[in-house]
């Protein structure tokens, strides 16, 4: 299953580059990315332009985002890059409370058409 979710970053230079070094090769801690994984995460990519991220994920038929937020939840090296990660990110105006990284709905596809 395909998932597309939509963050901005602090509207700040010095904020974005120091996102993007976090997200080079081997930047996220080792247990951050298994805890992805272990999720039933199968790719998950993110992608800039300007302030915006947009992250597509691809994910098993049984992934359970309810299951893996509890379970990331109390592990406490994922919620140290948590917290790490909210000096650069900004919620979106419209997310909910307690909402990060907000679901985007897709309205088309070439798939579709005729």
């Amino acid at each position: 299953m395909r998932h597309v979710l939509v963050l901005d970053l602090q509207d700040d230079p010095e904020a974005i580059a120091a996102y993007r070094h976090w997200h080079r090769p081997g930047g996220p801690p080792a247990a951050v990315t298994r805890a992805i994984r272990a999720g039933g995460v199968a790719a998950l990519d993110i992608w800039q332009v300007g302030d915006r991220l947009v992250m597509l994920m691809e994910t098993a038929p049984d992934f359970d985002p309810v299951a893996n937020a509890a379970r990331d939840a109390a592990d406490p090296e994922v919620q140290a890059w948590e917290v790490l990660m909210d000096r650069f990110q900004r919620r979106l105006p419209f997310a909910r409370a307690g909402e990060k990284w907000v679901a985007a709905e897709q309205i088309y596809s070439l798939d579709d058409q005729p």
